[in-house]
């Protein structure tokens, strides 16, 4: 089995904001006590409007990633229409739900932006839940002690981008599974982006 099964540990973050969603992720993956990656990308882009985060099998989540970059593609071709971000949040839900016996080791938000921003939360059995503010992984419950008190509905993406780095980088501080930098993702009317976190960092 290649080491990719093996890495685990994660802090990830989806919040929705009154012009779009933000998506971040510190950056390590570990093999136990090995920091076996410093430079991972958590948040898998999956079209234009839509991506996820992954915690827990980096190879269980990117294969999930690239069923749904395929089945949003056959959606978009065949309804000349871009799959909707609650549709995909079910085909997800279900693709988890059918292998329930055989799982899926990932816990994934997913995120996008159709007529409005959507953000929900997966677990590994199928379970959705649409969300405000979530955290997932090793690290979450210290990266809610941010969330929890600093977040604010209706607030902008840029100030949720900000909300995203500080909680992120509390975890960072806490819990050895998370480290090495950050990944920050806007999704709004104009589509995905890949922030520079630069400028949020303490």
């Amino acid at each position: 089995m290649e080491s990719e099964d093996y890495k685990k540990g994660t802090t990830t973050i989806g919040i929705l904001a009154r012009d779009g969603v933000v998506l971040a992720a510190e950056r390590r993956a570990t093999m136990g006590y090995l920091i076996a990656n410093k430079d991972v990308d958590k948040v898998l882009k999956i079209q234009d409007h839509l991506a996820i985060t992954t915690a827990g099998s980096v190879a269980d989540a990117q294969k999930l990633a690239r069923i749904m970059r395929v089945e949003s593609s056959l959606y978009q071709i065949e309804r000349n229409s871009p799959m909707k971000v609650d549709a995909a949040a079910t085909l997800l839900s279900n693709i988890l739900h059918g292998n329930r016996f055989y799982p899926y080791y990932v816990q994934l938000l997913l995120g996008g932006y159709d007529e409005k921003p959507r953000l929900y939360s997966l677990d590994a059995l199928g379970s959705v839940l649409e969300e405000k503010v979530v955290s997932t992984g090793s690290g979450s419950p210290i990266a809610y002690g941010v969330l929890e008190n600093k977040f604010k509905e209706n607030a902008s993406v840029e100030d949720n981008l900000r909300l995203a780095a500080e909680a992120l980088q509390s975890s960072m501080q806490r819990d050895a599974m998370s480290g090495n930098g950050i990944m920050l993702v806007k999704i709004t009317k104009d589509g995905y982006e890949k922030i520079d976190e630069t400028p949020y960092l303490k």
